[in-house]
This record gives C-alpha cells, structure tokens and sequence, in this order.
C-alpha cells in the first residue's frame, strides 16, 4: 500500500483542484493561494474541499481563526507525489502565460464585438501592438470552451457561476424599444397597447434579452405572438430597418444615424450586466488585466440620448 490517490478518482479531479491544493500545501495557507491564484480565499476553500470529496479523503486542516494550514498524512502524502513535477510545470506555465503569450482567444457575441470592441480594442492594441486578438463571435457554450483551453476569456451578458472561470462585472446596459420611423410614436406610458397586434421580432429562444422582452409586453399570461426570430442584435436591428416589426435590444445598438428607425428608451426594465470572465490561471496575466480594465469603458457613462415615449419629442437624432 502506497497511500497514493486512486488513477481513476484522480482523472475526475481537473487541474484547478489540484494547483489549488499544491499551492495551499506550498504556501502553508488558503489566503496565499487565492492571492497567487487570483481568486477568493472561499474559492480556494472550495477547490480544496471538492478534491477531498473526491478522494473521499481530508488533506487539509484548518482551524478556526488560524492564519495558516496543515496537511493531513494523506495530504502530505499527495503534496509529496506531485512536488518537484507539478511546480515545475506551473512555474513554466505561468512564466510562458504571463510574460509569453502572444495570442488572446476572446468569445464574446457578435453584437458586442461589432458595436461596442473597435475602441477597446484600439486602446488595447496602442498599449501591446505584439498581441494578436482572436474573436470567437457566439454566446453559446463559453465557459466550457474556456475550461477545454479552447478559450483564454470571455465578455458575456451570461453569468456562469463556474470558479473555473471567475467572472468580473465590467458594465450595464438598457434595453431599448426599436420600431420602424414610419410608425410615428407612442403615446406615453401606453407602450404596451401601441405595440399590440403590430410584428415583433426578437432573438432565438432562451436568450436573455427575449426573455425579458416578452414578459415586459405580454398581456396577462397570454403568449407573444413572435413574427421573426434571429440570433444576434444585429440582425434583429437590421429586420426593424426593413420594415418587418419592432423589437426591444441593447440601447448601444442605436447610434444616432439611423434614419429609418425610431428607438424608446424603457427605463422601467432592468438594466442588462456585461461580464468579462477568464480561465482561472490567467487572472493575473497583463493582457487580460488590461483588456479586463479596457472593458469597464465598453460603454460611455451617460450612454446615448434616444426619445422616450412623448409624441412631443422631437427626432431622436
């Protein structure tokens, strides 16, 4: 008997658990870890305590009040199987991603690229012009593209909850009621009424702004009656220039040159979060600190002055 973990409890454990652990172990405490790692001392707690359910085994002790931990046997025991390897790899690893890497993979959906990341990418690409930026424009399965390396990071209106991908509140938004110029306005507080029986289109099911979009609008419980239905801002903005109904998207969508639109501001609904999230182990990486601190001004304080829903005002451009 070597006391040694299980080959097959060991694949289940991913290698966040197990450089949590290693660092805990090194650094003698859950506070030194969170700090190298990036992440909350509750977050390194957490990887500790999932790997020790994995193992089915206590490898850290840590009693109330005390500022530092101590390995049990079979957690020195886990600790000395992977020391000198494991350090090794993080400390090359860490020196290839933090001062190395030339290449940023961001996943971020169309409409945010296209609207809102010309600038911040300009501002990006002034303080570090070696990087190369890879933009991957979907919303759908973001955090498990980060978690199989297909991804560094990620700007997203989703909050995923993973702490494998810890995730940064950069800003928020408000919706906007968009409809075809030619329908006139509103009348106010009567939105609801002046949009009955006119098409509405909107995005694809389960997406966040159509969710909301339809439990604003719906009379009572009935359903909406949707008329088209579209993946992304951009094309639900460009089915409203057509002429084929009204929609409610991102208030940044409308800049003020349109000339076939009319947009409401709806100050009634919530506003929308934007998070930038990344792979755990580049949280402290200088490019994606910086894009991180960039995306704060994804968008302007004030935002964009539109009409609200008074037929006495005049052309929101």
């Amino acid at each position: 008997m070597t006391g040694l973990p299980a080959e097959g409890t060991m694949r289940e454990a991913n290698l966040t658990l197990i450089q949590t652990f290693f660092i805990v172990a090194r650094d003698g405490s859950y506070s030194a870890a969170a700090r190298k790692l990036g992440m909350s001392y509750q977050s390194a707690a957490n990887h500790v305590r999932r790997l020790e359910q994995l193992l089915a085994e206590r490898l850290v002790v840590s009693e109330q009040g005390a500022k530092t931990v101590s390995l049990t046997p079979r957690g020195r025991s886990l600790y000395k199987l992977l020391l000198p390897e494991l350090d090794t790899v993080l400390t090359r690893l860490d020196r290839t991603l933090q001062k190395e890497r030339p290449v940023l993979r961001v996943g971020l959906p169309q409409a945010i690229f296209f609207y809102l990341m010309p600038p911040i990418l300009a501002r990006f690409r002034e303080l570090f012009p070696q990087v190369e930026i890879i933009a991957f424009e979907r919303d759908t399965a973001l955090p498990e593209m980060i978690r199989d390396g297909s991804l560094d990071l990620c700007i997203t209106e989703r909050y995923f909850g993973d702490p494998n991908v810890p995730q940064h509140l950069v800003c928020t938004y408000r919706p906007a009621l968009v409809f075809p110029r030619e329908w006139g306005t509103p009348p106010p507080g009567d939105i609801r009424s002046w949009v009955r029986g006119r098409p509405f289109v909107t995005y694809e099911p389960g997406q966040l702004l159509r969710n909301l979009a339809t439990d604003y609008l719906r009379p009572g419980e009935d359903e909406m009656e949707i008329a088209i239905s579209t993946s992304g801002s951009s094309s639900v903005k460009r089915c409203v220039e057509a002429g084929l109904g009204y929609a409610i998207i991102p208030a940044w969508c409308i800049d003020g040159t349109e000339t076939t639109v009319t947009a409401v501001d709806l100050p009634e609904l919530p506003e929308i979060p934007i998070y930038f999230g990344e792979a755990s182990f580049l949280a402290r990486n200088p490019y994606v600190v910086a894009l991180r601190q960039l995306c704060a001004g994804l968008i302007p304080a004030g935002g964009v002055k539109r009409a609200t829903a008074d037929p006495g005002i005049a052309d929101p451009r």
